[in-house]
């Protein structure tokens, strides 16, 4: 399954400028690689333009939505949409949505964890559900938004209900980017998963993001990292074979012990 990860310097508080680069960068990239599956950033319409949200955020997702569909019906290419901003039912979430080749949503996820660094809490609203499987080519995969990325209970969820494949979609800070990469390692280690990241690059109010897209195998193999600062496109192939060789050569999932683990309050 060929993947195409777009490392996006965003145009802070400029939707539409922003879609123009995603689409221009989308049918250059349909044309050199023809990948399977490509995958946007977080909040890749607006960056954190948190205080200006009543003039930037999508009403329902409408416009991303609308977006994301004709751009996966126009190029037969999977879409993990990245996030937006997006007010619903008079909040403010960090959402993302899946669109297939076809042009069908086939999973959407609001920001479960929110970043007390940021003041995330002040300005959105968490989500009310943990991230769920979804499929897309017959392959069970899940979806994450860069700070549930410290919650390592969410991803072991996905990984007992099947999932081979996690996508992560992040404006990761600089300032923690070891973080950043030592923890998607471990995700895949501990899940015998691959993880496939997208990050920003750039700055915005005085914030430098730390780039480092990644593609990880399930042995917790690097298959690719991008620069620290530069924009730029990460083609990577992914097998899904060796997440089910991994997982019969180290059988974590029959070794666990469920019952005699602590129940957390």
């Amino acid at each position: 399954m060929k993947y195409s990860i777009f490392q996006m310097d965003i145009i802070a508080g400029k939707p539409d400028a922003n879609r123009l680069k995603v689409s221009q960068w989308l049918e250059a990239e349909m044309r050199e690689n023809k990948p399977d599956i490509v995958v946007l950033p977080e909040m890749w319409t607006t960056a954190y333009t948190l205080h200006a949200l009543d003039k930037v955020a999508d009403q329902g997702g409408a416009k991303t939505k609308s977006f994301l569909k004709e751009l996966a019906m126009t190029f037969q290419v999977n879409i993990i949409g990245g996030s937006v901003a997006n007010q619903k039912d008079g909040k403010f979430y960090n959402s993302s949505f899946v669109y297939s080749r076809n042009g069908d949503l086939v999973y959407e996820y609001d920001k479960l964890h929110l970043v007390p660094m940021l003041n995330e809490h002040d300005f959105l609203t968490g989500g009310a559900a943990v991230p769920e499987v979804f499929e897309l080519e017959g392959i069970k995969m899940g979806l994450i938004i860069c700070y549930d990325l410290r919650f390592p209970e969410i991803i072991r969820s996905l990984a007992l209900d099947g999932a081979q494949v996690l996508h992560i979609v992040a404006e990761w800070p600089e300032a923690r980017a070891n973080h950043w990469k030592i923890l998607q390692t471990a995700r895949a280690i501990e899940n015998q998963m691959y993880v496939v990241s997208a990050n920003r690059v750039g700055e915005y109010d005085g914030v430098a993001f730390a780039g480092a897209s990644m593609a990880i195998d399930p042995w917790g193999e690097v298959l690719f990292e991008a620069s620290d600062e530069d924009e730029e496109t990460i083609s990577v192939s992914l097998d899904l074979e060796k997440v089910l060789t991994v997982r019969k050569d180290v059988p974590i999932f029959t070794s666990r012990v469920p019952h005699l683990y602590k129940k957390e309050t």
